[in-house]
């Protein structure tokens, strides 16, 4: 078999449909473009309406097939109004990627209650509320589909000044498992993806000049990903071939930072 066939055959996701929440954002576009470039259509789900166009004309821009579709997922009837779209198009979600997430560089005794209740309602009600809706709609339709949450390497052993990220990233690893448990049977894989330290948006604020002196000493490879340095994984994760015997595992991308003590 040629290799060119081969990878495709391993790795291609002709025909299939991927939902990324969180696809407005910066890690959330690579796993877009990854997606949209291994054959799959992309619906490009958030709340920035012009990030969200951007990224679906540069997809099409490289040949690939995608739209975006404006949701809050952490409001049920958003998703609901998001599956009703599936099915009056004519598709189903073969791959769900919850990768929406917030950050603050809070201390714990200083956490107040709305950074708590934003925090955990974006980073884990909306994984929550996304695998039942999204899910239940896979289950009932009978989709062999994969599931891939985003958590991340602070989910344990935990980060400084990052609690209430750490704590919802910790539930996110839990809520995979659970679920992978829960629908292995179901033809449904349930997995999830953990970046090191890749400078987004939403991670600004955390990297001060001597925080970044601290990463790049605990980091094996001494810088920091790049976000197309995620596509292997995701596709990896995603494909029903290459990942078909793949559940309820966190699959590490971060430079070697875990693999660090001293």
């Amino acid at each position: 078999m040629a290799g060119g066939d081969y990878l495709k055959d391993l790795f291609g996701l002709e025909g299939m449909t991927a939902v990324v929440i969180g696809g407005t954002g910066t890690l959330g576009g690579a796993f877009c473009d990854a997606l949209a470039g291994a054959g799959a259509h992309v619906l490009v789900v958030g709340r920035n309406d012009e990030h969200g166009n951007e990224r679906v004309r540069l997809i099409r821009e490289q040949g690939g097939s995608a739209e975006y579709f404006p949701c809050n997922a952490t409001e049920r009837t958003e998703l609901d109004a998001l599956v009703t779209h599936l099915k009056a198009t004519g598709r189903q979600a073969n791959v769900l990627i919850n990768g929406a997430g917030v950050n603050s560089p809070t201390p714990f005794l200083d956490i107040s209650e709305e950074e708590w209740e934003r925090i955990l309602n974006v980073n884990l009600r909306g994984v929550r509320l996304a695998c039942q809706v999204i899910g239940k709609d896979m289950i009932e339709r009978g989709t062999k589909g994969s599931i891939i949450n985003i958590a991340s390497v602070s989910a344990g052993p935990p980060l400084s000044r990052v609690f209430t990220y750490s704590l919802s990233k910790a539930a996110v690893l839990s809520l995979t498992q659970n679920l992978a448990r829960e629908w292995a049977t179901k033809g449904i894989r349930v997995n999830a993806l953990s970046p090191g330290f890749f400078p987004a948006e939403q991670n600004k604020k955390v990297l001060t000049p001597d925080r970044v002196e601290n990463i790049m000493r605990h980091t094996p490879m001494a810088r920091f990903g790049s976000p197309e340095e995620l596509a292997g994984a995701v596709l990896l994760l995603a494909s029903p071939t290459a990942g078909s015997y793949l559940t309820g595992h966190n699959l590490l991308v971060d430079g070697g930072f875990t693999a660090m003590t001293i």
